[in-house]
């Protein structure tokens, strides 16, 4: 059996919107969820959706195999872990600086070749 990973680091977006996007294809057949992303009207979707191809082109290039093909693969699990804060300032009143955090995270996709 074929399993496959695929990691984006440093992605973007925080842990909490992206999760949303995570639950919606967990589990699913890779059709099924990339037919769901592409057509999800979420701004984060498209790390996501890069990811989940990085994964399978991992597990088809793992395969070797002539006749294996994305429809042969589900999504086992997909991870959104957080990650550190890219750090900005801006000016504030009274001659201050005000720190802005903007969130990112790490996404984990797996894939694996389905089952009887």
């Amino acid at each position: 059996m074929i399993e496959a990973t695929a990691t984006s680091r440093y992605v973007r977006g925080s842990v909490k919107k992206l999760k949303r996007i995570a639950e919606l294809i967990k589990g699913k057949d890779v059709e099924e969820a990339l037919t769901t992303l592409l057509f999800l009207p979420k701004p984060g979707k498209e790390m996501v959706l890069k990811t989940l191809k990085s994964a399978i082109a991992n597990a088809l290039a793992k395969g070797g195999r002539a006749k294996i093909t994305e429809k042969d693969f589900l999504v086992r699990e997909v991870r959104i872990d957080r990650a550190s804060y890219l750090k900005r300032y801006k000016p504030a009143s009274r001659g201050r600086i005000v720190m802005i955090r903007k969130p990112t995270s790490h996404i984990t996709v797996k894939v694996r070749e389905k089952g009887e």
